[in-house]
């Protein structure tokens, strides 16, 4: 307990401590300075910024014609250049370049529904549509790279042999609701030179008809040629590693039927308003059975046209015998 006798000497100078004015001996703390002192907003674009831009391509390149030049690319480039610095990443933003890619790729359900669609549930923003809404990517190719054993036979002394077999299944979509399939052991590199609408039969393309609903399921059909035709239809589900990716594809499933060719002869509209109201074992050819494919059902990944050349896919079985698509 405090004894009554001692006093504290509280000198005059203490009296009127102020903080602001206060100089610390031990650590200097220039922020204290900043307390009450309110800064401007930093321009999101330099041009408009009082000082002027020191990039030389910024001087060069006035605004407008910088946005003409991303109007001109496709929305994956676009998202490249949004990378390269921030009056580029605030350009891209403009809601114009987005608009455009969207009424692109939706274009089957119409301009007037698309607008709704933006106002309802995107809260009237393109570019978060393009972000959330499941959508096909366009400028590439889908690649579904699969792998199987195939044992070989006994010749002479040599024992057994054993094969890794590789193929590629290959897909290519289009806004008008078509799409081109190929099955081939040809690397990337390779198929992406057949891959459009004009290929020769030699090429071994095919085109059928899909839908993609809301929830990002694929329905597609399409008819191999020959002697009798073949159903092939598929359901896949879009999804991506990233938001807004759209770049891997899950095969849900794979199944083959048979069609009358009584009903093709009198049919030019969409296949898959032909099988419309089939049921997945339903065959109208008895020569044809409906079967359901278990094999060959590994992930789509996509593959831009610019990587084309440069993808991993590219690489023989002896240096990747197993590919993760992820």
């Amino acid at each position: 307990m405090a004894s009554p006798d001692i006093s504290i000497d509280i000198r005059p100078e203490f009296m009127s401590f102020d903080l602001r004015n206060a100089r610390y001996l031990s650590t200097d703390r220039p922020w204290l300075k900043l307390y009450g002192v309110r800064l401007p907003p930093v321009s999101p674009f330099s041009s408009l910024s009082s000082r002027p831009d020191p990039a030389l391509i910024h001087q060069c390149l006035p605004d407008e014609l910088l946005i003409e030049i991303f109007a001109r690319m496709s929305p994956y480039t676009l998202g490249r250049a949004a990378s390269v610095c921030r009056k580029w990443k605030y350009t891209a933003r403009n809601p114009t370049l987005w608009r455009n890619a969207c009424l692109k790729t939706w274009q089957r359900n119409g301009m007037e529904a698309n607008y709704k669609m933006v106002q309802s549930l995107y809260d009237s923003s393109w570019r978060k549509m393009w972000v959330q809404r499941p959508r096909i990517q366009i400028d590439g190719l889908y690649v579904s790279r699969n792998t199987y054993i195939h044992t070989g036979i006994t010749e002479w002394q040599f024992k057994k042999t054993v094969n890794v077999v590789c193929y590629y299944r290959y897909l290519r979509f289009f806004p008008s609701g078509k799409f081109l399939y190929k099955i081939s052991p040809q690397k990337v590199k390779d198929v992406v030179k057949c891959m459009h609408l004009r290929a020769s039969k030699g090429d071994s393309v095919f085109k059928g008809d899909y839908t993609l609903s809301e929830d990002g399921q694929i329905e597609m059909a399409l008819l191999y040629p020959g002697h009798r035709y073949t159903l092939v239809r598929m359901r896949l589900r879009v999804r991506g590693t990233t938001l807004g990716a759209n770049n891997r594809l899950d095969v849900l499933k794979i199944l083959t039927t048979g069609v009358n060719g009584t009903e093709l002869k009198n049919w030019k509209g969409n296949i898959l308003e032909l099988i419309e109201g089939w049921e997945e074992n339903e065959t109208h050819d008895p020569d044809v059975p409906a079967v359901s494919h278990s094999r060959g059902l590994t992930p789509f990944v996509f593959i831009p046209f610019e990587e084309v050349d440069t993808s991993v896919l590219n690489l023989p079985v002896e240096k990747m015998d197993y590919f993760v698509p992820g």
